[in-house]
């Protein structure tokens, strides 16, 4: 008979390990299925600056690592497998591998959010060397040159503030003629110096320099009248959206209109014993910090569902 696990957490990044670490640490037996690596977002990531504990900052496979192997020391083990079907509903829960079907009392779902791409040829190559879908994360790496954000909407106007305040120049790049996020937010961007706004812009290219195979700039074409022009810059920030990884999800458990799993700061779900941590949840900050916290409340809320 296979085993009931008190706990199976459904994705290996920061919220998933950290549920696994709180719940192992209570006496559950945990089980952590990961398709890929232990990480998530974070383990691509070379240098993480704003999570605390690490002043010099931390390779975001290394920090990945630590918590897989802190959990780990608890009990917590894990599966190299990528979930196929859930069955959520009543006492017990299942989770459908190709390396069989995992059952447990308690799910923990933190299968977290991609960022969206632009989708050029050269993208995924030099994320971390000069693409970056995160300006809090990487803004300081561009102190003082000049970056383009991508985008139009509440993330876009936000990472374009933030960058202000540490970039020399920041241009904003959008495909709209005006930006959509709320006017407040456009007229704190337009005063706060340094900001130029190509509206009606698409990027085409993305540029790199033939000996460090870093971002050197970007070819951006004008919608209207079809001219290219060439943007050079350090750093590009894609603010076009993220997708949750919540496609099994669907018909399972209420998404808002991004896809995004409605589950309040509790983590609980709509479901008894089902709880959602990290980016797959609807909130409204995504960083490392924010999913270790859901991680580890879901695992307390596990633990009292399991008590009663």
């Amino acid at each position: 008979m296979e085993e009931l696990y008190d706990m199976l957490v459904v994705g290996g990044g920061p919220a998933g390990y950290t549920a696994a670490l709180y719940g192992a640490r209570a006496g559950l037996t945990v089980l952590v299925l990961e398709k890929l690596s232990p990480g998530g977002q974070m383990a691509t990531t070379d240098v993480i600056d704003n999570y605390p504990g690490f002043p010099e900052g931390v390779n975001g496979f290394d920090l990945a690592m630590k918590m897989k192997e802190g959990a780990s020391r608890f009990g917590a083990q894990t599966v190299s497998a990528q979930a196929a079907k859930l069955e959520l509903s009543g006492p017990v829960k299942r989770v459908h591998t190709a390396k069989g079907v995992y059952e447990g009392k308690t799910v923990v779902l933190a299968t977290g959010a991609r960022p969206r791409q632009l989708g050029l040829p050269n993208e995924r190559a030099l994320r971390g060397k000069g693409v970056s879908y995160c300006a809090t994360c990487d803004g300081m790496f561009y102190r003082g040159k000049t970056v383009a954000v991508v985008g139009g909407g509440n993330t876009a106007v936000a990472d374009g503030l933030y960058l202000s305040r540490l970039c020399q120049r920041v241009v904003m790049i959008h495909r709209r003629d005006q930006l959509r996020a709320p006017m407040l937010w456009k007229d704190r961007l337009e005063t706060a110096g340094k900001t130029e706004f190509w509206m009606n812009c698409q990027v085409q290219e993305l540029l790199t320099h033939p000996e460090s195979g870093r971002l050197r700039g970007l070819i951006v074409r004008e919608n209207t009248s079809g001219r290219c022009r060439e943007l050079d810059c350090e750093g590009v920030f894609l603010a076009v959206g993220q997708t949750p990884e919540t496609e099994l999800l669907k018909g399972i458990l209420p998404l808002d209109k991004g896809g995004y799993v409605t589950a309040g700061e509790d983590t609980c779900t709509a479901l008894p014993g089902v709880f959602a941590a990290g980016d797959l949840r609807a909130k409204p900050l995504r960083q490392i910090v924010t999913a270790v916290a859901d991680g580890a409340t879901a695992a307390a809320k596990a633990e009292e569902y399991l008590s009663q």
